[in-house]
């Protein structure tokens, strides 16, 4: 993560602790879900996975599977709350050349591998309160990715007769973009359960070692929640 993204967290953070009372309630929060990619027709204008699949054979959905997170919430009132909270996600996808193979007739594979880890800044409207039985809620903020995309196993080289090579591309860095979260909670004492949904819009730049000069990193995750109040 690049110096100013870092301080663009922190100060985010800070801004968050400073503008919580010591007696504000707060609630650590831990979640286990899904996450889902933007699908084929939802993607960033030159994502590099589009531009994948004109010659190789796998599925965008293949890169959805487990999101693990925690987050830090503090009440604001007793209508709005900030969070501040983090999840992880990696997902390793194989593919096959659609219209080539090695010259014994076996296939030429490789991996594919996104890992996320989103870093979340938010605020929530509570319409029915804090401290109540059940608390649906909606909110938004700032996003700030870190990521690490990573093609590697078998590539034909079209620049030299279609030479089959053995190599590894990787590429990295950390995106700020948009989230939304809405979601219901259960519990007025120690402890809450919930479920949520949580959506990411951010695209990436890529270098020019890929088919696709950009990588879409958004889409939805879908996940329960459980939470201690203190």
């Amino acid at each position: 993560m690049s110096n100013r993204l870092w301080r663009t967290a922190a100060l985010m953070c800070a801004a968050v602790c400073l503008a919580v009372p010591v007696s504000a309630q707060q609630t650590l929060n831990f979640s286990l879900g899904y996450f889902a990619p933007n699908g084929y027709d939802s993607r960033v204008q030159g994502d590099v996975l589009v531009a994948n699949r004109d010659f190789l054979i796998f599925d965008i959905s293949d890169f959805g599977g487990a999101a693990v997170g925690g987050e830090w919430l503090v009440a604001l009132g007793r209508y709005l709350e900030a969070g501040a909270g983090l999840q992880y996600t990696q997902q390793t996808v194989p593919s096959v050349y659609a219209d080539f193979v090695d010259p014994n007739g076996t296939e030429i594979d490789q991996d594919t591998r996104l890992r996320r880890l989103p870093i979340d800044f938010t605020v929530r409207v509570l319409p029915f309160g804090q401290g109540t039985a059940v608390q649906p809620y909606v909110g938004g903020g700032l996003t700030v990715i870190n990521w690490h995309y990573k093609e590697f196993g078998e590539f034909v080289d079209f620049d030299a007769g279609r030479r089959i090579i053995i190599g590894e591309f990787a590429d990295d860095g950390t995106q700020v973009g948009a989230a939304v979260v809405g979601g219901v909670r259960f519990g007025v004492r120690g402890v809450t359960a919930g479920f949520e949904v949580r959506y990411h819009h951010a695209d990436a730049d890529l270098s020019s070692d890929f088919a696709g000069p950009r990588l879409d990193l958004g889409g939805w995750t879908y996940q329960g929640t459980a939470g201690f109040r203190f």
